[in-house]
């Protein structure tokens, strides 16, 4: 009864074990068959050992147990430290230089059969030919020339790294260490440019105040001489108007007296008056001065008179 009821039992679970194993092999399947690719990125599927296709992002089917995904490449833009390295310039200065390089994965199946690891590969090729470039140029123009630099790696980079699959976007120089002699000497001659510079603009500034201070001084005396001139213009106009207008008066009080003298009894009168003047201005002189030069004929005033009023008579003519 025991080994009866045992047979049964046994099969059942035989059974089971069957449609479990073949529902693993069912799971195992549909995972090995489906895929899904997401946003920028690339899978490299190899059949039998032997590249087959690249599947773009969404859902794909394989065959089970004979494709397989070999290679997985991000197609976004990557960026790469570039460790410090010690680079010899045209002027034979040790300098330590490091960067950062940008790439992208343009062909995946370049990417995955063109070279075993492309991320080594272009830190390494990098790194050579950054060597190359900073030996070309002399320290003070490595700080100048970093564009220059760039450019150059960029585009030999962009060359060597086409067979493998991969696109050199930029490469950025981050630090350049010069050794410590180099940057106290730098310090130095920078230090004298400033104390140059500072020389230059004080002396720049100190000839503009002489100029300004000069062109003080032209200005004034220019002012003052103007002045001046307007002063002896505007006297010698008062002058000369003062002369005329003396003339007008004296030839107004000549022509006067001569009318005066036309007059009846106008040359008595003018004797007269010759006569009172010759004899205060006489005693005027007697009055200054102690020594006295006396005319021949002192007594005769009648006599001065009348040649006096000969002349008068001249003029009347």
């Amino acid at each position: 009864m025991i080994t009866i009821n045992t047979i049964p039992i046994l099969a059942f679970g035989a059974g089971e074990v069957i449609m479990g194993v073949i529902a693993l092999f069912l799971i195992v399947a549909v995972i090995k068959t489906a895929r899904i690719v997401p946003q920028r990125e690339a899978f490299v599927i190899e059949r039998l050992g032997k590249y087959s296709k690249t599947l773009g992002a969404g859902f794909h089917f394989l065959i089970p147990f004979v494709d397989k995904v070999a290679y997985k490449h991000s197609l976004k833009e990557i960026a790469m430290d570039v460790p410090p390295q010690n680079c010899i310039t045209r002027d034979n200065i040790t300098i330590e230089v490091d960067g950062v390089l940008y790439m992208q994965v343009l062909d995946p199946k370049k990417a995955s059969y063109g070279i075993d690891n492309y991320f080594y590969a272009s830190t390494q090729l990098a790194q050579t030919t950054l060597r190359s470039e900073i030996g070309k140029l002399e320290l003070d123009r490595t700080f100048e020339e970093r564009d220059a630099i760039n450019s150059n790696l960029i585009e030999a980079l962009d060359k060597a790294s086409d067979p493998w699959g991969i696109k050199i976007t930029r490469y950025e120089i981050a630090n350049i260490t010069p050794p410590q002699s180099v940057k106290e000497a730098l310090e130095k001659q920078m230090r004298a440019e400033r104390e140059r510079r500072a020389q230059v603009a004080h002396s720049e500034g100190d000839r503009e105040s002489r100029i300004n201070i000069a062109e003080g001084y032209k200005q004034d005396a220019i002012l003052r001489s103007e002045a001046e001139k307007s002063k002896q213009i505007n006297e010698a106009e008062g002058k000369a108007q003062e002369i005329e207008l003396l003339a007008t008066a004296t030839a107004g009080s000549i022509r006067q007296v001569s009318a005066a003298i036309n007059e009846p009894g106008g040359s008595d009168a003018v004797s007269l008056r010759i006569a009172e003047q010759y004899v205060q201005e006489f005693g005027k002189l007697a009055k200054e001065g102690n020594t006295m030069i006396l005319p021949a004929n002192l007594a005769d005033i009648g006599g001065t008179v009348a040649g006096l009023s000969k002349v008068l008579e001249g003029i009347k003519k």
